[in-house]
């Protein structure tokens, strides 16, 4: 579990298949009723014919203008009060910047220096042959050899190109604060629409590292109805259902593989550790 102040960090775009993680953090930040701290200035950051702002229209039908950009979070007094913990929890949430990626984290190291954080968690999504049916694969890392050993974590050894969360988190490690990263795996067939069943693994997972009971109950409702949307209109594709039958056989063998894995790593330790004990008898 960690400790001390941690920082959460999601990302829309290249990062985040689905808004999956950025949806996670914006669900904490609406129920911790979350205050902005520091925002960077859009223009610095982003090509606003890329990433374009939205029209929205206020509770008096006002039209305002909302920019893409990025914000550090805290819960406000209303939410640490209903969550006891939450003081020590921060969020980074924003939109991948277009340009100036390394003045762009120099900027956002300020903002975390200046609370001190102990530890950060990066969120991210990816598209992959999954079915949407199954709870998303998770795949856990860290630079840092004290995380490795606290969660029983490896190092990353992907290469190849990058989005803005490793550009961040090798700021972080360079100044001393471990960085753990979480990727979850969506549907792919199921792309152009957010995908709250992924939203819920990821809360699930930070509810387990932070040991801070978040509320799931809404969420979990949007999951169901996404799914079933989903299960609706596969009964009358058949190629899709059939396809999406195909990566449901495929994911309970491979998770099936993965208990036996278990179970022979269990008994290889017990093994070790009787041995020296039943050697000392012979």
């Amino acid at each position: 579990m960690l400790a001390g102040r941690i920082l959460l960090v999601a990302f829309e775009g290249w990062n985040d298949a689905t808004e999956a993680a950025s949806g996670a953090l914006r669900a904490i930040s609406d129920q911790l009723k979350a205050q902005t701290l520091e925002a960077v200035d859009p223009e610095d950051y982003y090509d606003f014919q890329f990433s374009r702002p939205m029209l929205e229209l206020d509770d008096d039908g006002n039209r305002t203008l909302s920019w893409p950009g990025t914000e550090l979070l805290q819960a406000s007094k209303a939410g640490i009060k209903a969550n006891p913990g939450a003081e020590n929890l921060f969020l980074l949430i924003g939109t991948e910047p277009s340009r100036r990626w390394l003045s762009f984290a120099t900027e956002v190291m300020e903002m975390v220096q200046d609370r001190e954080i102990d530890a950060v968690v990066m969120l991210g999504a990816m598209l992959a042959d999954v079915p949407h049916t199954r709870p998303m694969p998770i795949f856990k890392s860290s630079q840092n050899a004290a995380m490795q050993q606290m969660f029983g974590l490896e190092k990353s050894k992907y290469e190849g190109p990058v989005g803005i969360l490793t550009v961040l988190s090798q700021a972080f490690e360079a100044e001393g604060i471990p960085v753990l990263s979480i990727w979850g795996s969506v549907p792919h067939y199921v792309h152009n629409t957010q995908n709250p069943k992924a939203s819920l693994g990821f809360l699930s997972e930070l509810s387990a590292l932070t040991a801070m009971e978040f509320d799931t109950a809404a969420l979990a409702e949007t999951a169901f109805e996404w799914e079933r949307s989903i299960d609706e209109i596969s009964e009358s594709d058949d190629e899709m259902a059939s396809y999406i039958e195909q990566l449901e056989t495929s994911r309970d063998a491979y998770e099936s593989e993965l208990a036996s894995g278990d179970a022979i790593a269990r008994e290889l330790e017990r093994y070790l550790n009787d041995r020296p004990e039943a050697e000392g008898k012979g």
